[in-house]
């Protein structure tokens, strides 16, 4: 057994882990024990570990087994990043349909999670654009799964927290890009209002919408910001792009959060005045665009030994702009705060796993320090709040929600467990199951 932690580096705890060498080969299972697939572990809760059992680490599947330059589609093992699909895709025109805000997440987790990305509005989530994806389960049957297949497994895998089986490779449709630009227009806000007729007024127009939201304000400013919208710029599509390696790095993990009280305030004043005029428009390169966090390696070690957690939520439209209130309200209260609090309306497009997040409504997501007890009875209180309003929170995203609310912002969970193999489970899935 070794210690081991998601990406929010908490919770932290013992599982083995082993390695899945070759696509062909059946599972390296242990002789007892549940096993749970593996990717490159930037889910932040415990949905991608398995206390006291195995993970069944895919990053040594990185090859690209077919990629057509003509038709955007491309079929690579499971663990791929996202990045490697863009370093091919982009030079010859093409780019991911829908990205998450790290281009290191395996193609197996970004399925695994159905993720989404600032384009939920327009494109849906990654399952979408799964055309096929092969299936290896515990007593070594293959499944070859393409949406709408009759067995349902396909509908289970796709946003099925890798409890179906092992992903061994997946078949996706790129889209068409002009090159590795992003029109830009950031939008400085005064309240939630704003937020609401700025996105209705972006989601015809715009592909990618989202706003960050300065979660320490109060009052008539109470959910102020930036809304930030964009397109793909014209221009040539054999552009070199920078390398993918992060530019920085966090090299040492400090004693204490960095991001605490007396940081957060003064970052959240000085990035909502960060431009001078309330509008701004630019071209980005679409790394620093999508995957700003990128750039820093190790990011997340600046929360300090005892990580943090991320609340994110979904509420349904009737509710949503007084949940939203609600949610940002409860967290100016605390004093607590966070600088990464991001906010975006999902589309209307149903999404294509049984336990996917995405749905209609407002997404709020946000980053707090893990400061003990307090901060998880701050944590319960937000859940309320959700639950009252018919939401629900991203099980990929989370290390301590309550099986009532799971169960609850998740209906299909017991039609979905049927399609569980019998040797596979999580940390996460058998705390929302007590």
């Amino acid at each position: 057994m070794v210690s081991g932690a998601s990406w929010g580096r908490y919770p932290r705890v013992q599982q083995r882990v082993v390695p899945v060498l070759d696509r062909q080969n059946g599972l390296p299972l242990p002789d007892d024990g549940s096993v749970l697939p593996h990717g490159n572990g930037r889910s932040y809760g415990d949905s991608c570990l398995n206390p006291d059992g195995t993970l069944l680490a895919s990053r040594a599947l990185d090859r690209f087994m077919t990629f057509d330059p003509t038709t955007g589609i491309v079929r690579c093992e499971a663990g791929v990043t996202l990045a490697d699909v863009i370093d091919i895709a982009l030079p010859n025109g093409w780019f991911l349909p829908v990205t998450p805000g790290t281009r290191y997440a395996t193609v197996g987790g970004a399925i695994g999670n159905d993720v989404h990305g600032k384009n939920h509005h327009r494109a849906g989530t990654f399952g979408h654009h799964v055309r096929r994806l092969q299936l290896l389960r515990s007593d070594g049957t293959r499944l070859e799964l393409a949406p709408g297949d009759s067995s349902g497994v396909f509908e289970a895998t796709v946003g099925g927290l890798g409890l179906t089986g092992f992903i061994t490779w997946a078949e996706l449709q790129l889209r068409r890009v002009p090159g590795p630009w992003i029109e830009t227009e950031s939008i400085r806000f005064d309240n939630l209002d704003e937020f609401f007729s700025l996105s209705r007024e972006s989601a015809e127009g715009f592909e990618y919408t989202v706003a960050w939201i300065d979660c320490l304000a109060r009052g008539k400013h109470l959910g102020r910001g930036h809304f930030l919208r964009g397109d793909h710029a014209p221009g040539n599509a054999q552009a070199a792009t920078p390398s993918s390696a992060p530019r920085r790095s966090m090299p040492v993990v400090p004693p204490v959060s960095l991001v605490n009280r007396l940081t957060l305030r003064p970052f959240n004043t000085l990035y909502y005045w960060r431009q001078p005029a309330r509008r701004a428009r630019a071209v980005s390169h679409y790394q620093s665009y999508f995957y700003p966090l990128d750039g820093i390696n190790h990011w997340n070690r600046m929360y300090g030994p005892r990580g943090f957690l991320q609340h994110q939520c979904v509420l349904p439209p009737e509710n949503a702009r007084d949940a939203t209130a609600a949610l940002l309200a409860e967290i100016a209260r605390s004093g607590r705060g966070s600088f990464l609090a991001v906010l975006k309306e999902f589309g209307d497009r149903p999404s294509p796993g049984m336990l996917s997040f995405p749905r209609p409504g407002t997404t709020l997501a946000l980053d707090f320090p893990n400061d003990g007890p307090e901060l998880l009875k701050m944590l319960d209180r937000l859940d309320h709040i959700v639950s009252e309003a018919g939401g629900a929170v991203y099980p990929a995203k989370d290390a301590r929600m309550s099986g009532a609310l799971f169960r609850q912002a998740f209906p299909a969970w017991e039609a979905f467990s049927r399609y569980i193999d019998p040797r596979f489970s999580s940390g996460f899935w058998r705390r929302v199951m007590e």
